[in-house]
């Protein structure tokens, strides 16, 4: 009599536990691309015909979890696809954005070029990428938020710097050291 009852439970508590963990992976996805983008600035310009809207003085422009601040935005909508170009500057202009891990990416550069239709983002003159503690530096990095590969390049015979933090192991014991203090 219980068998029964055992199995149709094991069955939904399966399909319950598969489907939790799908749906933090897929909003987290779909998220960004499909909130509404709020552009705030102290001044904005437009070139109606040939799709080039500017965006001067602080501005911010927020979706979802990403974050844009810059002194200069540029949005290009291209003719063919009306995809759009985002093209910020400053000294730095910074992106932040949350991962669909959860954990967040800054980037910051003199320039940064984001392209939303191909994950990618490029950041150039004084780049910096930080993530989870570690910190890549160069002339121009490239990102992409499909594969997460990251491309750093540097000129001039410059190099590209790279310092990545070990994970900390002492930490667990140095809590529980301080709950006992």
């Amino acid at each position: 009599m219980c068998k029964p009852f055992i199995k149709k439970l094991k069955n939904n508590l399966i399909c319950l536990t598969a489907f939790a963990l799908l749906v933090p992976a897929v909003s987290a996805e779909k998220f960004n691309v499909e909130q509404e983008i709020k552009i705030s600035s102290s001044r904005q310009a437009a070139d109606l015909k040939n799709k080039i809207f500017s965006y001067i003085d602080n501005v911010i422009i927020a979706q979802g979890t990403l974050t844009i601040h810059a002194e200069l935005v540029q949005v290009i909508t291209e003719d063919k696809s009306d995809n759009k170009i985002y093209i910020a500057k400053g000294s730095p202009a910074t992106f932040e954005q949350t991962l669909q891990d959860g954990s967040p990416i800054n980037l910051q550069a003199n320039e940064i070029r984001y392209e939303p239709s191909m994950n990618t983002v490029v950041i150039s003159g004084n780049a910096l990428l930080r993530q989870e503690g570690s910190e890549v530096s160069g002339s121009k990095i490239t990102y992409n938020f499909d594969t997460e590969y990251v491309n750093a390049e540097s000129l001039d015979n410059a190099k590209v710097e790279t310092v990545l933090q070990p994970k900390n192991k002492t930490e667990l014991p140095k809590k529980s050291k301080d709950k006992q203090e």
